[in-house]
Parts: C-alpha cells; sequence; structure tokens
C-alpha cells in the first residue's frame, strides 16, 4: 500500500513557476514508477509526465515538454514537478500516481495503481 500527498500548488501568474512535491508513504517507494496528472474542469484527465524506479526515465507530454521536469528523491520517497513558463492552459488539479511497474515510464491512467487527492495549479493570464 502506498499512500500519496501533494503539495505545492497554488495561484501564480503566466510566466511564472511553481513547484510540486508529492510525498509517499512506504518502504517500496524507490520501486514505483512515478507520474504526474491533471484535469480541467470539464475536461478529461490527462498524463503530465512521468519517470521510472531510478529517475533515469522520463516522459512529457507534448504540451509541457521544455517547460516541466520531472524529478525523484528515492531516499526522501519524494516526486517532485518542476513547472516553469507556466500558461492559463495549464490550470487545473495535478494529481501524483504510483506504479508498481517501476522498471518503465508509464503514461496511461489506468496502469497506476495509487493516487495522491491532487492539488490546485491556477494560472492568471
Amino acid at each position: 500500500q502506498v499512500q500519496l500527498v501533494e503539495s505545492g500548488g497554488g495561484l501564480v501568474q503566466a510566466g511564472g513557476s511553481l513547484r510540486l512535491s508529492c510525498a509517499a508513504s512506504g518502504r517500496t517507494f524507490s520501486s514505483y514508477a512515478m507520474g504526474w496528472f491533471r484535469q480541467a474542469p470539464g475536461k478529461a484527465r490527462e498524463f503530465v509526465s512521468a519517470i521510472d524506479w531510478s529517475g533515469g526515465r522520463v516522459s512529457y507530454a507534448d504540451s509541457v515538454k521544455g517547460r516541466f521536469t520531472i524529478s525523484r528523491d528515492n531516499a526522501k520517497n519524494t516526486v517532485y514537478l518542476q513547472m516553469n513558463s507556466l500558461k492559463a492552459e495549464d490550470t487545473a488539479v495535478y494529481y501524483c500516481a504510483a506504479s508498481p511497474r517501476g522498471s518503465g515510464v508509464v503514461t496511461v491512467p489506468g496502469r497506476y495503481d495509487y493516487w495522491g487527492q491532487g492539488t490546485q495549479v491556477t494560472v492568471s493570464s
């Protein structure tokens, strides 16, 4: 069982930055692949970024590539999402998720077993 708690969301002006954190419980965090997803009002949940267990492999949605950076610190059981050059269209609730398929980069929501409660990111234009 893995419990995930996101933090770091908030209100920021367009062009600004935020850093999201996702703290995980459990001793097996380092074996999990991790991902970030987001959901805007009236829209489906969409993939943002993912990282394998080691941090050596990452993936990004085209919409955030070059602006967002995912990373993890297995010693702290935490995964991060650094978001730069934020745009109004980045406004959403951001969720982190954990998948036991740790050796891969998981981009499909259905392959994640555990989800956090989400943190709101609002970008004003």
